[in-house]
């Protein structure tokens, strides 16, 4: 009885709820003034046709403004009002002061460090991918940085653990997801333990990715044991375009000398502890030395967006390089960069877009959705039909469906094209990777979806010329021997229901 009680007054059920009596009252107040609807019926009306003008003018994406335009003129009624609650990436102006001084700190912060000109070594083309995130995200690249990449979180998992309890100064987390189990509960029993020692924890996640997981006062459980901690744009239950806008990054940054990302939470499946679509394939890479400094100023800057103040950043420099890193005397660059959705600037798609341009033999990416945005289908497409050898592997079991279909949706075009397609048969591919022609490549957040490339705070690890590539490599190939190559035939030889289900999917690919 108690565990029935608690899912059906789980945080999740009550917004839900809420949302609903919202809606409820539009309707009794359309209804009890149905006298003057003619009168709403033209204002309405009024409101779509400026909302379709606004749309048509806005540098949006296309399939962006086709997903918005079609239920508009479909239902005149609401769809122009929904379009000014929820479309765009609208910002008050007290997000955008917010967002324009953690745009001006990190960039403060990081441009001493600015360099793309040293890449000259690694030809022009890295030399102008270096200069752009310089410009637009504020992202060096780094020389003195060894990389570790791990193909599976079962592999990451005893290497975080061991490195959270080697911090001697501070310990940043930002996840998506946190679920309690056996890896946040590890992880949580060795943040007590560095809080006792007198090290500086802090934790931020995603409110909406834990609204599941994680109960509302979570925070006040978090800081009672000495970890201060931020839930990321609290999930109210009011109809809002806030709800758009989630922090889909992943980050723990020691010390400033060490850092971790990838697509891994902080939750059982990610390591496989619990078993929920299958085998879970995931990824991430361990970064020691100046790069990781990087990483902190990206943490710090988004602790100072919620909060509202400003951070002592000197404190937070690294006080010593790793044995590692001095042992190494890499001349490899890492570039380790972040994506935020409200400056009309889509840096992750970019570098995408930017990676497949260089390809000359091969082009691997791995991603957990593949809803493909008009730029991002021209350039696989053209790179195939150039005869660079373009792979994708998604997941053969979804975690979610409706995204599943318009995965699958999208693989005729790019099979007509050239391009290779697999799925991870033995579960849920949730790693977010790519590596091009030995040269480059990410490890990061960053789906091949709409909401990563548009609607999300993202980030990623660029690499240039990297030993780690290989590594990536490798795990893609190794990987493609537990896949189901797709082909042409399977693709045409679908029932017609589905295949028109997938093609109205289609259309509202940008919303979900």
């Amino acid at each position: 009885m108690l565990h029935l009680l608690s899912r059906i007054f789980r945080r999740m059920t009550v917004v839900l709820a809420l949302i609903l009596i919202q809606l409820a009252v539009v309707v009794v107040v359309l209804v009890l003034f149905s006298q003057y609807f003619a009168y709403f019926y033209y204002a309405c009306l009024a409101v779509s046709i400026f909302a379709v003008i606004r749309i048509v003018n806005k540098d949006y994406e296309p399939g962006y403004k086709i997903a918005w335009i079609i239920p508009i003129l479909v239902f005149p009624i609401f769809g122009g009002l929904l379009y000014f609650m929820l479309g765009g990436n609208k910002m008050t102006r007290s997000s955008r002061r917010k967002l324009q001084g953690m745009d001006t700190k990190m960039e403060e912060l990081l441009r001493p460090d600015f360099k793309a000109d040293a890449l000259a070594c690694n030809g022009e083309d890295a030399v102008l991918q270096a200069r752009y995130l310089e410009r637009y995200a504020h992202a060096p690249a780094y020389a003195n940085t060894v990389t570790e990449y791990f193909p599976l979180g079962d592999t990451l998992f005893p290497k975080l653990l061991e490195e959270l309890r080697a911090a001697k100064h501070y310990i940043f987390l930002e996840y998506f997801i946190i679920a309690p189990g056996v890896f946040w509960s590890a992880v949580l029993e060795v943040l007590e333990q560095k809080v006792a020692e007198g090290v500086e924890v802090r934790l931020i996640y995603d409110d909406m990715g834990c609204v599941y997981t994680l109960p509302h006062n979570y925070v006040s459980v978090l800081e009672k044991k000495g970890i201060r901690t931020m839930a990321f744009n609290r999930f109210i239950p009011v109809l809002s375009l806030r709800l758009n806008n989630r922090d889909h990054r992943k980050l723990c940054v020691i010390d400033g000398h060490t850092a971790f990302t990838g697509g891994i939470n902080l939750a059982d499946e990610y390591i496989n502890q619990k078993v929920r679509f299958g085998h879970w394939k995931d990824s991430a890479i361990m970064l020691k030395g100046d790069a990781a400094w990087s990483m902190a100023v990206m943490f710090l800057t988004m602790w100072d967006y919620n909060s509202d103040g400003e951070e002592e950043y000197a404190r937070y420099r690294p006080r010593e390089t790793p044995p590692e890193v001095m042992a190494a005397g890499q001349k490899e660059f890492v570039q380790p960069y972040t994506d935020v959705p409200l400056d009309d600037e889509a840096v992750g798609e970019t570098v995408y877009l930017n990676l497949i341009a260089k390809a000359r033999k091969y082009i691997y990416f791995t991603t957990p959705y593949l809803i493909l945005s008009n730029a991002m289908y021209t350039a696989f497409c053209t790179a195939a039909k150039a005869g660079v050898d373009v792979r994708i592997i998604t997941p053969h079991i979804p975690d979610k469906k409706f995204v599943f279909e318009l995965t699958r949706s999208q693989y005729l075009r790019l099979l007509v094209a050239g391009v290779k397609i697999y799925e991870y048969t033995p579960g849920f591919i949730h790693a977010k990777n790519s590596v091009v022609d030995d040269c480059y490549g990410t490890v990061g957040t960053v789906n091949l979806d709409y909401r990563s490339l548009f609607l999300h705070f993202e980030n990623g690890v660029l690499l240039y010329h990297s030993p780690t590539l290989l590594d990536v490599k490798r795990d893609f190939l190794e990987t493609l021997p537990r896949c189901e190559e797709i082909t042409e035939e399977k693709c045409r030889n679908i029932p017609w229901h589905l295949r028109a289900w997938r093609a109205f999917l289609r259309i509202f690919a940008p919303l979900l």
